[in-house]
Order: C-alpha cells, then structure tokens, then sequence
C-alpha cells in the first residue's frame, strides 16, 4: 500500500469515529455522536490527547458508514446551494443590465463623441454679471418654465454686498405651487459631468425663497435640479423626465450665518456609476446615484413663491472621470 492509499484510508477513518455510549448514561457528558479528531476525545470537559492508551481504544470505535451515500448527499447539497447562488447572481445581474439600458441608450460612439466635446475646451465658465447693465435680462441665458402657473422675472440688479461686485441675478415668482419649476439656462454649452458653485442669498428679512441649480437639461421637461430652502434649512434633489417629478434625496442642511451661501453639485461617474454629490457651506448634504439623464444644460432655477439673489455661478467639467469603455467582467 503506498503512502497515497494510507493517507486516504486514515482520513476516512477519522471521519467515522464517534464516542461511545457507555454504561453510565447518553455518552460521555452528553457528546454521543459528536465527531472528534485523532487525537482528541472529551470527557469532563477537559481533552485527554493519549494515542495508544487502553482506555481511548475501548472509547473510541469505528462505525460502520455508507461512505458513497454520505458522499453523494454531500455533493447534492453542494451542486444545489451553487445553482441557487448562480441562479440569484444572474437574475440580479439581468435585472441591473436591463434597467441600465433601459434608462441610458448611449453608444459607444456617443460615449466617445461626448468625451472628445468635453475635453476641447470652452466649457470653464464663470458668470459674475457684472458687465451687464441692471435691471436687464441675463444675456447668454434663456428662461425655462416647467409646471404651471405666471412666468419668472429673472433680471440683473445692483447689489454693493455682492460676492462678486457690483451686480447679481435676481429670479422672482410669484407662483404658489412648489411643482413651479422656473429654470434660467445657459445657452451653448452642455455639460455631461459638471462641477457647478453658486452664491445665493434670500434678499430680505421674512422672504422665502427655495432655489439652487438645474444640470442635464434637455428640455422644460427633462432635468435634474437641486433645490435648497434656506428657511426650512432642507435640501432636495429631483429628476424630471417627460414632466414627471422624482425625489431622489432629501436631507437637512444647517447654512452658516452669513448673507451668502454656497451650493456646490458635482455629478461624476465611477465604474459605469453615475452619481451626485451636494455640498451646502462647504458641508456635504446628500449623494444620490442615478444615470438617466446624460449630456445637457445648467443653469439656475427658483421654485414656488420664491425671490432668491444668484452670483458668481461657475461650472467646469469633471471629464478626466468619463471611464471609455465597459468595465471588466469579473
């Protein structure tokens, strides 16, 4: 008998000892049937490791066992656990695959295409309005009205307390519902992974305003828009797609005391995932992850009865993270 054979002839023998029932009882200290290695047995709590002793040879004894029949249960519990797992594991990863699809059809020549635009150039903006006259409309920006409801005066004022001085955009509505969606977008550029900063600030004592940003505009009834209510102290992130309203997040916020504030949205993307992150006075808010809308506009936005003070809104592309081609299968 070689070496191989004896090894596999101990490791089944192992498998079958079991203390034995003795005389004084169910076993020894309640362990009738419990599988132990060579060189353990338990009695009173304590292992006696002898290897040749008379009494561990008369405790101890082979049973006989249908080692084919034990090892094709085995097998059969392992092969269905394993299907199970592989059943569940595809069914999830269809689930996600179609969703994907489903809420961003992009090619890989989009992809492609949309990155080339974002690298070129042109793209790092900075709105201050400070070259424009007062009380006239924001040049290189169109107003956007989603929901019902008067439109929104968005107009250049003078303000000596601005950020950036002497002047700032100033949006009114006197819409009551908080569906009244008032957008004023920047003409010529479409960002797909934008960094947007704003200042903003509620013009007076006992006003209420609720305002921030909108990104991936496409139309008055497809974006995303991230709103702030300085006198709730509540953030909230949206999606419109078609004209209907999504609440993706929602979360306190607690604004410095100071007369302007900072709202900050970065939309980026990891491994295919796409997400946002809101900051409110240098503190992040919320993180939502969603990819249903892509490439599109930014701009500012205003909701419900609202008049709000924008200024120094900047906007640049975060493309160094647009990954090129489908992550790895693993």
């Amino acid at each position: 008998m070689n070496s191989s054979m004896r090894r596999a002839g101990a490791h089944q023998r192992r498998w079958c000892r079991s203390v034995e029932n003795s005389g004084g009882g169910h076993g020894i200290d309640g362990n009738a049937g419990r599988k132990f290695w060579r060189n353990e047995i338990a009695f009173s709590g304590k292992f006696l490791r002898s290897s040749n002793t008379l009494h561990r040879r008369n405790m101890l004894r082979t049973f006989p066992v249908k080692k084919a029949s034990w090892c094709k249960r085995k097998q059969g519990l392992f092969v269905a656990g394993a299907a199970f797992v592989l059943a569940v594991m595809v069914g999830e990863w269809a689930a996600l695959h179609s969703t994907v699809l489903a809420l961003q059809a992009e090619s890989q020549t989009d992809k492609e295409a949309n990155f080339k635009r974002q690298a070129l150039g042109g793209l790092f903006n900075q709105w201050a309005f400070d070259t424009q006259k007062p009380d006239e409309p924001p040049s290189g920006f169109s107003p956007v009205d989603f929901g019902e409801g008067p439109a929104a005066i968005w107009h250049v004022a003078a303000d000596a307390e601005a950020p950036t001085k002497p002047n700032v955009v100033r949006g009114s509505s006197s819409c009551q519902e908080s569906t009244c969606y008032r957008l004023l977008v920047a003409d010529k550029f479409e960002y797909e992974y934008p960094d947007i900063t704003v200042r903003l600030q509620l013009p007076g004592q006992g006003a209420v305003g609720i305002g921030g940003v909108v990104l991936g505009v496409k139309d008055a009834k497809n974006f995303y828009a991230v709103s702030v209510d300085l006198v709730g102290q509540t953030l909230e992130i949206f999606r419109v797609i078609d004209g209907k309203e999504s609440v993706l997040g929602r979360a306190p916020i607690k604004p410095k005391a100071v007369a302007w504030h900072t709202l900050r949205v970065q939309r980026n993307t990891i491994i295919s995932k796409d997400f946002m992150e809101t900051f409110f006075d240098g503190q992040l808010v919320a993180s939502v992850e969603d990819q249903a809308l892509g490439l599109g506009r930014i701009g500012l936005l205003i909701r419900g009865k609202t008049t709000l003070s924008f200024d120094s809104l900047h906007a640049v592309p975060l493309y160094s993270h647009r990954p090129l081609s489908p992550p790895a299968a693993y």
